[in-house]
């Protein structure tokens, strides 16, 4: 079942559809000439989506699973992936492919799925059929698809998983959690991703029981869907990063959580990002009343180069906390099934003793076979040796320890890349698109890391420009870059003097370096900006209803005091799950349409306000003729 508005508007899917779809879409793959080459899949979340990944199954196509493109970064990470793949053909929606099939490579032959085949897409067998249009037989070891990480928006990976691989994961987690017939699972989490795409989709058609569906969009616009299908639905396994646990934490009232029954809730997985104490405490009591039990939460740990889950509590078990370095953590349970984990010495590179912190090494016969079409890096990264140790291990380049029951404690990365909401973001990507943002900012002279704020991560940045440079200028420019370039927010900006980066003997920027000046607050700043303080320049009050209106819902979503008139929601703050809250607010207090792609064109309060002022109303003329009235003599 997909919940088309996020709440009751349904469509639904039975096996036997789902398997007349997906043999369509498989037969149509193989007249296509698809047959041998991966097969890019472009859709927004929903049941089309879902028959045509196993079209790709079906027909012996790898799928390469991605989501449609928002603004000029998502467009060159999509046409990378293109690329890397090697994809022939792509499958879609026909409203999709109007938008995006002029902007990719041209040689890709596109296939809607929503509209009938044609000629040979309809009727005539194609290579790998016979006369009667049989269906290939795939075989354990073939390829299902590829799972391209959320990595650098230059250099996407494709990890390659089997047919066997993914059924030993997803039988791993149907014993671990013990998993029946009985289930029912919820899912707000992108289709695109390992935890949304195999713990959402495939395992409850695995384990035989319903799946509750919805966007990803809906849910951050009122994340009491996701907790309302639960009740509705009587759910009883969901997944969510830390972050979703947080946000309706923020975002539920006394009264939604009263009227909420989460007694059906049984497994609660809480994995992708950092697994924070104080979430699993604040929720457990804040939920309590709607018959959510702490022993419902199973924090996990897993990655797409591993399938999907690699360790986790057994159903039944409360959440363990660990004390380590000082800081309550959260244990993420032992590895689970006939997998073999290791924490690794990064300076020795053999077995580390118990409790003490090294890299995570994991063996097992989920782990994927490596990167598509990098042969180098997959032996690198796959194929790591312990002395005395036969087997092959997957470095995963995270960092934790095992504790005295043998439950792994994940620490952080080995490398510098940030995890934003359990969305993995490369420094490097943000250093680049904030030196090109401005002729001031110094080219090779900025250093991106995270730090906590309050329970979650923040980006911070810190910049060189050049002397005498407009400080201000430089921060609307660097921080419109990032929002445009990388989707991220910056929680700091740090604009400091040239040569005041830590860097090696060699040139290279050392961010941890710069990471503990920033913490101990000796670097030497030009400007500093924060999450909260406006736009630089000074602020101008609402002049009118209506900008009073666009302003103190803007200011709630960014979590400031005040916002000024001619303050720039990306600039503040803004970004893409922010903005589609953004219109939806203002579509409930005004009967006027407004879209997202209104907010790009008039990015600023008073802009929008005006913008607004020049629409049509839609319902309740006397109502918005009061709140514009203001705005006929300013």
């Amino acid at each position: 079942m997909f919940l088309e508005d996020g709440e009751r508007h349904e469509s639904r899917i039975g096996y036997a559809e789902l398997d007349r779809r997906a043999r369509r879409t498989a037969g149509r793959l193989l007249a296509s000439g698809a047959a041998g080459r991966p097969a890019l899949l472009l859709f927004p979340p929903g049941l089309d989506y879902i028959s045509a990944f196993f079209g790709c199954l079906y027909a012996g196509v790898a799928a390469v699973p991605a989501y449609p493109p928002q603004g000029e970064r998502g467009l060159r990470r999509l046409s990378a992936v293109v690329a890397d793949a090697g994809a022939a053909v792509a499958l879609t929606t026909q409203g999709l492919l109007s938008l995006a099939g002029p902007l990719l490579d041209p040689g890709l032959r596109w296939l809607a799925v929503d509209t009938p085949g044609t000629g040979a897409d309809a009727e005539s067998p194609g290579p790998g059929q016979d006369a009667t249009g049989a269906l290939p037989a795939v075989q354990p070891g073939d390829l299902a698809f590829l799972q391209y990480t959320s990595g650098s928006t230059r250099d996407p990976r494709g990890v390659m998983l089997t047919h066997v691989q993914l059924m030993h994961n997803l039988g791993l987690m149907h014993r671990w959690f013990e998993g029946t017939t009985g289930n029912v699972a919820v899912s707000w989490l992108p289709p695109y991703h390992d935890m949304g795409l195999i713990g959402s989709i495939l395992e409850p058609l695995h384990g035989g029981f319903p799946a509750v569906l919805m966007s990803p969009l809906h849910f951050l616009e009122k994340p009491h869907r996701w907790l309302s299908a639960l009740s509705r639905h009587r759910g009883t396994v969901s997944a969510a990063p830390n972050f979703a646990y947080e946000l309706c934490l923020r975002k539920t009232t006394p009264e939604q959580r009263a009227a909420l029954d989460l007694s059906s809730w049984r497994v609660a997985v809480n994995g992708a990002e950092p697994v924070r104490a104080e979430t699993l405490e604040r929720f457990t009591r804040a939920f309590a009343v709607a018959g959510f039990r702490r022993e419902t939460f199973r924090p996990s740990y897993g990655l797409a180069e591993a399938t999907l889950l690699v360790t986790a509590d057994a159903a039944g078990l409360p959440p363990a906390l660990v004390e380590l370095d000082g800081t309550t953590r959260v244990a993420c349970g032992p590895v689970i099934g006939d997998q073999h984990l290791v924490v690794v010495d990064t300076a020795s590179l053999e077995p580390a003793e118990r409790g003490r912190t090294g890299e995570v090494w994991l063996s097992g016969p989920s782990v994927a076979e490596g990167y598509w079409g990098r042969p180098t890096e997959t032996e690198a990264l796959f194929g790591a040796r312990l002395p005395g140790d036969e087997r092959r291990y997957l470095r995963t380049g995270d960092l934790g320890c095992l504790d005295e029951a043998g439950r792994l404690v994940v620490t952080g990365r080995i490398k510098d890349l940030i995890v934003l909401r359990g969305r993995n973001v490369h420094p490097q990507d943000v250093e680049l698109a904030a030196e090109q943002s401005h002729p001031a900012a110094r080219p090779g002279c900025g250093a991106a890391f995270s730090v906590p704020v309050g329970d979650e991560e923040g980006l911070v940045l810190v910049q060189e420009v050049t002397a005498g440079a407009d400080a201000d200028e430089v921060a609307v420019a660097v921080r419109r870059a990032l929002r445009e370039e990388c989707e991220v927010d910056v929680h700091e900006l740090v604009l400091i003097e040239a040569r005041g980066i830590p860097k090696t003997s060699s040139g290279k920027i050392q961010r941890r370096a710069t990471r503990a000046a920033y913490l101990e607050g000796t670097l030497k700043k030009v400007a500093a900006w924060r999450a909260g303080d406006g736009t630089p320049g000074g602020y101008a009050p609402p002049r009118t209803p209506v900008e009073e209106l666009i302003a103190g819902i803007w200011a709630e979503l960014l979590g400031v005091e005040r916002v000024g008139v001619h303050d720039e929601f990306f600039a503040s703050g803004g970004q893409s799950l922010l903005l589609t809250r953004l219109v939806a607010r203002i579509r409930a207090e005004l009967p006027v349409r407004i879209e997202l792609g209104d907010v790009f064109e008039a990015p600023t309060v008073a802009a929008l306000a005006a913008l607004i002022g020049e629409r049509p109303l839609a319902a309740d003329p006397d109502r918005v003729r009061e709140l514009f009235a203001d705005l006929e003599t300013n």
